[in-house]
C-alpha cells in the first residue's frame, strides 16, 4: 500500500500525517524535528512510503536534506501555494496542516521547491548578515535624524561619512542631546565597521567565483546582486528557458480573469524577494549611472513610451534572464550586441 506523508514542521515538534493511496488517514503523530527520529518513525509504518512533503521553510531545506540523505523520497512545495490551499481550512492546527500537506502531496497539486545545495546556503547567510547590519544601520540613522528633529534640528542631505559629525555638531550645544546621541554614535560607528568588513568578503567571496565574475561583466552588476543571483538560482539547469527566470522571481504582471472580467494588475512578486530587490537595484544604477549599452538604450526607449517605474521593473526581468543565459552559456556580457534569450 503507498503511503503519502505530509509534515509540518515547527522548531521543536513536527506534524506528522499519513494517508493512504485511496485518501483514507492511516495514523497521525507528533516527532523531534530531527531527521533521525523522522526516520525512525517511518521505517515503522506498515506500507510503502510513496513521498513525503515538507512546506518550504526555514528548518525545512535542512530536514529535507537529512531525510534524503538517509534514502526517503522528500519533497519541498512551495510555500505560497499550501498556505493558499490551507485557508479553505476553517480551525488552523497543526495537525490539519499536515493533513492538508499529505492530501496535496496525494492529489498532486503542488509545485515542487528546488532545495540549494550546503555551499549556496552558506552564501544566502552572509548575505543575510549583511543585509540585516545595513538594515540597522540605518535604522539607527534614521533614529537619530528623528530625535533631533522634535528640536528643530535638520540633519539635512549629507553623506554616510559625514553623519556622526553633523550630529554631534547640532546636539553640541544640549547636554541632554548629548547623552541620548552619543551611545546611539557608537553603536552606528560599530555597524558601520562591521558591515565594510562584510562587504569586502562578499567581494572575495564573487571575484573567487568565476560565475560571478562572468555575471559582473555586465554594467550594474555588483557583486552583491552576482552573489545573491548566484545563490538564488543555484542550478540554473532547472530552467527549461532562461525566459523562465522573469516570472520565477515574481517580476512579471499579475493577471485575474473570471468570465468578463479580465484585470492585468502589479508584479506577482513571487519568488526570492532580495533578488527581485537587487535587480531592482541593478536596474537603476544601469538607468542612471552606468554607461551606454544596447540594454540600456532598450530601458531608455521603454521609459518614454511606458514610464520610468515601468521601464525600470522590465529592465529589472530582462536583466534577470540574460544573466541566466549568460551563465548557461559561460559568455561574457555583450555591450553592443544583443544576446538570444530563448
Amino acid at each position: 500500500m503507498k503511503l503519502f506523508v505530509g509534515l509540518d514542521v515547527s522548531l521543536a515538534m513536527t506534524a506528522i500525517c499519513v494517508i493512504s493511496e485511496h485518501g483514507k488517514i492511516i495514523k497521525e503523530a507528533e516527532a523531534a524535528s530531527e531527521p533521525e527520529v523522522l526516520a525512525f518513525w517511518l521505517d515503522n509504518l506498515d506500507g510503502r512510503v510513496a513521498a513525503i512533503g515538507l512546506e518550504a521553510g526555514p528548518m525545512s531545506q535542512w530536514l529535507h536534506q537529512g531525510l534524503a540523505e538517509l534514502g526517503l523520497d522528500a519533497v519541498l512545495m512551495e510555500a505560497r501555494q499550501v498556505k493558499g490551499a490551507l485557508k479553505a481550512m476553517p480551525i488552523k492546527t497543526d495537525r490539519r496542516d499536515a493533513e492538508g500537506i499529505a492530501r496535496l502531496l496525494h492529489l498532486g497539486w503542488f509545485r515542487p521547491v528546488h532545495c540549494k545545495s550546503v555551499s549556496v546556503q552558506e552564501t544566502r547567510a552572509v548575505l543575510g548578515a549583511r543585509k540585516a547590519i545595513q538594515q540597522n544601520m540605518i535604522a539607527l540613522e534614521m533614529s537619530l535624524r528623528g530625535l533631533l528633529r522634535n528640536f528643530g534640528l535638520k540633519v539635512g542631505a549629507i553623506s554616510r561619512g559625514r553623519f556622526e559629525a553633523r550630529i554631534r555638531e547640532l546636539a553640541d550645544c544640549n547636554p541632554m542631546l548629548e547623552i541620548a546621541t552619543r551611545p546611539m554614535l557608537r553603536a552606528r560607528g560599530s555597524l558601520r565597521q562591521e558591515l565594510a568588513a562584510l562587504e569586502k568578503q562578499v567581494r572575495q567571496l564573487a571575484l573567487a567565483d568565476p560565475i560571478c565574475c562572468r555575471l559582473m561583466t555586465m554594467p550594474g552588476i555588483c557583486a552583491v546582486v552576482a552573489l545573491t543571483l548566484r545563490a538564488a538560482v543555484d542550478d540554473p539547469t532547472r530552467f527549461r528557458s532562461s525566459k523562465r527566470v522573469g516570472p520565477w522571481v515574481g517580476l512579471t504582471p499579475s493577471r485575474n480573469q473570471s468570465g468578463e472580467c479580465d484585470v492585468s494588475g502589479g508584479i506577482t512578486k513571487a519568488g526570492d524577494v532580495n533578488l527581485r530587490q537587487a535587480l531592482c537595484q541593478a536596474a537603476t544604477v544601469m538607468m542612471n549611472r552606468s554607461r551606454s549599452t544596447w540594454l540600456r538604450i532598450w530601458g531608455a526607449q521603454l521609459a518614454q513610451r511606458r514610464g520610468r517605474k515601468i521601464a525600470m521593473v522590465a529592465l529589472a526581468r530582462r536583466i534577470a534572464v540574460i544573466l541566466h543565459r549568460i551563465w548557461v552559456d559561460g559568455t561574457d556580457f555583450q555591450p553592443d550586441v544583443a544576446p538570444n534569450t530563448a
